[in-house]
């Protein structure tokens, strides 16, 4: 994804700073499209998956002899 490049470029102490609209134009996207991005950076699906594997590990570390089938039973009658 090239949208935290556009914003790296841009960032006020860059060395060599290159306006949003210039980035997005030789990176062949709309200026609407990084907007959206850097509106909300993670989108809700990879925060929620990163809660899920979270708990997963949590429940596995509680008890390492706990197989997949019970880990995701225990993960969904938490939910």
């Amino acid at each position: 994804m090239m949208y935290p490049l556009v914003r790296e470029l841009a960032a006020k102490d860059a060395p060599i700073r290159v306006p949003v609209v210039v980035s997005c134009r030789v990176l062949n996207f709309s200026r609407q499209a990084y907007y959206q991005w850097a509106a909300n950076p993670v989108p809700a699906r990879d925060w929620e998956e990163a809660h899920l594997i979270n708990t997963a590990i949590d429940h596995h570390h509680d008890d390492p002899a706990l197989g997949y089938r019970f880990i995701a039973d225990e993960i969904n009658a938490a939910r």
